[in-house]
């Protein structure tokens, strides 16, 4: 069973150098993943910030970053942010994540596979 998912952030995270990261790795996540953010008070007074404390928690890779913290999720652009939260959707609901594209010359519809949408 696959356990962690590469992911390729459509802009990227900017660090305080100026360096852009772009390519990150996502885990699976557990019961506690979901349980244990509940108790934090930011959460309990504004529950969009469940997904930056889970989204910290599951992210286990971001380019060259040595670690990744509710910080970081916050900084990211909302295309990123909106981007990640689909993604860890698709991978923690459905038993073979993939996208669902359409050809452009034959208007074809066809499944891809997540792993391969690395860019």
């Amino acid at each position: 069973m696959q356990t962690e998912f590469e992911f390729m952030l459509p802009r990227g995270y900017v660090d305080a150098n100026g360096d852009i990261h772009r390519k990150g790795t996502m885990r699976l996540a557990t019961a506690a993943d979901e349980i244990l953010p509940l108790r934090d008070p930011r959460v309990q007074q504004n529950s969009s910030y469940l997904s930056i404390i889970l989204l910290s928690r599951v992210i286990t890779k971001l380019g060259t970053l040595p670690s990744i913290n509710n910080k970081v999720i916050e900084d990211l652009f909302t295309m990123d942010l909106a981007y990640l939260q689909d993604f860890y959707q698709r991978i923690n609901m459905s038993e073979r994540p993939s996208y669902t594209v359409r050809c452009p010359h034959c208007n074809e519809s066809f499944e891809v596979p997540l792993d391969f949408l690395l860019s």
